[in-house]
């Protein structure tokens, strides 16, 4: 904790002048206060640059100013002035960065050149980008490509994807996890098995015909600021938002539109949830359950009056498949299970419940605080069980809407990067290029932590992202990372990754996506999807940071025509020369996703993919859309209930934060300023375990597998949030998660409910009560 750290209830709105104030602030910092503010008013513009931040849908009429906080943060981080050359590895050693927190490491600035490890001399010399490709290819030839891990995190265009993608199954290898893996495979695996297909149904244009919105598990003031103008929009014209979260969080509670001169002058806020219901972590499926019941009750009862029915029959009779047996869970499960399992009561649900059995047109929003379960993914089943209850799938202004986390990953998984070989057309590749793609099934996120613990992987070759510092059981996967015979990031920034070097280690510094990036051909774009299945052009409009770096594309093609053997069916270099050739191969290997790519991609709003479930089409293998009872009304079997010492954990992000990379101490909202060692606690827990504010307390994880997994020094900090569940920063906390506690089926690390102790370490000093 720093020294001037202050912990204040923030008062104000979600937006307003401390989104103004915050983005100002970045700008100044990273010297880019008069340029950055010109570069913002071409973000998510049809002729300027997708944000790359999160992967909120953009609208075909973009405001003046298209960016919000967050996305303004991150553009000002990638267009720092700051940079991190030859000569700043040359003064300091790993083990002295190894000291440095987060936010100090990616503030250093810009990566400027590839660099090599040197263990003589515990720092990064430089290499030249010939001798770096020749020596990694070299040394994966060496390696069965079972063993050889190529990662993706949500970054990277469905350009760049497609090329990394298509690399490895040439290479032979199917272990292309990425940051889905972390946060929404289980909405891939649950929606796939509800709907029949992996991704969500809503676009934006539902948010003007919606009746009803429910919201689950996400943050939106943090997450996807941007989405909080369609929510203003809908809750102006008297939509009921209806919101479950273990946490008030101030983005659903109340905004001010920094882009509407009115309310900024006025400071006039807009109410965003009507309803708002804190319920206990993991306690979704029984409240989703809760729900459905009475539901199903109130329609057995009006069916049996003669009184027009609660649920949409017709659609049920028509589309549907299972319906008599989640009925049937629904009217066996007992209100008392229910309010204990949920921690909401009765009354809570049937005042919920009734406003959504009134709206003709109902979306369910979600984020990872469904996802991040032991359930996770039927924790998103029960959510689409209680949209098909009343038809809420496939038609205008309803729909099922998980908001993804990067700009591009649920893109990314659209052209090829999956380790599961049947969610890729692998014959057509074959057809295409004139291979044997793999066809066995590679590992996940948490298989990868526990292989590369084990030491079974061999390489690991890393296309953005900060690994070691997102995955679960932190302590045990750095010290495993050293052995790794070679380990490859392809990175802008310096991070914790980069710290942890293996056996054989290389920086490869790329281009951003807000840089021009000069060709043989001439300035390129690139492609990008949203979280409702929207693709959008992008194009670069600010000098790179280093005439030394390399865009992705051009650094995945060098690394493959140095590891592979030619193919003359594979031109990687004319794919470098003129991205609009990769988009037409991608077009040629999914024809029904991309079909006149190059020619769609600039018209404004971007296009949508079909996808199946919006046209009531359901592929799934009933050929309908499918009931699915859960096995439990608990999310998180296995955490110790009848124990009062063990509390409940849940990661959480800050304002100042986007996934692993730290803009600042700073959470706004919660009112956090020079920290973010805290724990937040109901005051009841804190009264009970014999707490005050401020103690400085160890958490260990509860389980009992022979691994001690501890985070000390976090503040305790009152906080309204329900009996028995607490909450602090990821990744932080991701120490706490160990490798087999993750989602049943997608195998999701559950971060959002991690079995806990609170142990004292110190009391208050007098200064932490200010």
């Amino acid at each position: 904790m720093n020294d001037d750290a202050k912990i204040k209830p923030y008062t104000g709105p979600a937006g307003g002048w401390g989104s103004v104030k915050s983005v100002e602030s970045i700008l100044a910092r990273e010297g880019r206060l008069i340029s950055g503010n010109a570069l913002l008013l071409k973000q998510n513009k049809p002729d300027g640059f997708a944000c790359v931040s999160c992967a909120w849908a953009k609208p075909a009429k973009p405001h003046p100013f298209e960016y919000c906080e967050n996305g303004a943060k991150a553009t000002a981080w990638e267009l720092t002035t700051k940079r991190v050359t030859p000569e700043f590895f040359a003064g300091h050693t790993l083990s002295e960065l190894r000291t440095w927190p987060d936010h100090d490491l990616e503030e250093a600035g810009r990566l400027t050149h590839p660099m090599r490890y040197d263990r003589a001399t515990d720092t990064y010399v430089p290499v030249a980008w010939d001798e770096a490709f020749r020596e990694i290819g070299q040394a994966l030839k060496g390696f069965d490509p079972r063993q050889v891990v190529l990662y993706a995190s949500g970054r990277a265009s469905l350009e760049t994807s497609y090329m990394w993608a298509l690399f490895a199954r040439l290479y032979g290898t199917s272990n292309l996890p990425d940051s889905s893996n972390m946060c929404h495979e289980s909405t891939s695996v649950a929606l796939q098995e509800s709907i029949g297909v992996p991704v969500g149904t809503v676009i934006l244009d539902d948010f003007e015909k919606t009746d009803c919105i429910l919201f689950f598990g996400q943050n939106v003031g943090t997450n996807s600021p941007r989405m909080l103008h369609p929510l203003q929009d809908a809750a102006k014209r008297g939509v009921p938002i209806i919101t479950f979260n273990p946490l008030k969080e101030r983005g659903l509670e109340r905004f001010t539109n920094p882009q509407a001169p009115t309310e900024m002058l006025t400071g006039s806020e807009t109410s965003i949830s009507s309803q708002y219901h804190q319920l206990k972590i993991g306690g979704d499926i029984a409240a989703i359950m809760g729900l459905a019941k009475i539901l199903i009750e109130a329609d057995d009862q009006a069916r049996a009056e003669g009184r027009s029915p609660v649920l949409d029959h017709d659609f049920i009779a028509e589309h549907t498949h299972g319906f008599e047996a989640i009925a049937e869970a629904a009217r066996q499960a007992q209100w008392p299970e229910l309010e204990r399992r949920s921690g909401l009561r009765r009354a809570t649900l049937e005042a919920a419940a009734n406003i959504y059995a009134r709206a003709n047109a109902a979306m369910g929003i979600y984020g990872m605080g469904l996802t991040q379960h032991k359930a996770g993914v039927e924790n998103v089943q029960m959510l689409a069980n209680l949209l098909l209850l009343r038809g809420n799938i496939g038609k205008p202004g309803a729909g099922i809407c998980p908001v993804r986390g990067h700009s591009n990953v649920q893109g990314q998984r659209t052209v090829g990067i999956s380790e599961k070989p049947e969610l890729v057309p692998l014959d057509k590749l074959k057809e295409q290029y004139g291979f044997e793609p793999p066809r066995w099934k590679g590992m996940t996120t948490v298989e990868v932590c526990k292989s590369i613990i084990d030491g079974e992987v061999k390489a690991f070759v890393a296309l953005g992202g900060n690994f070691v510092r997102a995955a679960p059981e932190t302590a045990a996967l750095e010290e495993a990372w050293t052995r790794l015979p070679l380990s490859v990031q392809i990175s802008t920034k310096l991070n914790r990754n980069h710290l942890i070097p293996g056996e054989v280690t290389y920086i490869l510094p790329c281009l951003g996506r807000i840089e021009i990036d000069e060709q043989e051909t001439g300035p390129q774009a690139v492609a990008v999807e949203d979280s409702t299945a929207c693709i959008h052009g992008s194009k670069g409009v600010a000098k790179p940071a280093s005439p030394d770096l390399l865009s992705e594309p051009r650094i995945v093609a060098e690394i493959a025509k140095a590891t592979l053997p030619a193919n003359d069916r594979v031109p990687w270099d004319e794919w470098v020369a003129d991205y609009s050739r990769v988009r037409d191969a991608i077009e040629e290997t999914y024809p029904d996703n991309f079909r006149g790519f190059n020619e769609r991609m600039w018209q404004p709003g971007g296009f949508h993919r079909p996808i199946a479930a919006r046209e009531r089409i359901w592929k799934t293998k009933t050929g309908k859309a499918n009931f699915i009872v859960p096995k439990s009304l608990e999310a998180d079997l296995g955490i110790a209930e009848n124990d009062p010492d063990v509390f409940q954990l849940m990661t959480v992000r800050s304002n100042d934060q986007f996934n692993t990379t730290v803009y600042g101490y700073h959470d706004r909202f919660r009112g956090m300023k020079g920290t973010r060692m805290v724990l937040f606690m109901n005051r009841s827990d804190i009264a009970r375990l014999k707490l005050e504010e401020g103690d400085l307390v160890m958490l260990t994880t509860a389980v009992d597998d022979g691994v001690r997994r501890q985070v000390s020094g976090l503040r305790v900090t009152p906080y309204e949030i329900p009996e028995g569940c607490c909450a602090s920063y990821y990744p932080e906390c991701n120490l706490l998660i160990p490798v087999w506690h993750h989602a049943d089926k997608s195998k999701v690390p559950a971060a959002k409910s991690i079995p806990i102790r609170i142990e004292l370490l110190q009391r208050r000093q007098p200064e932490a009560a200010e």
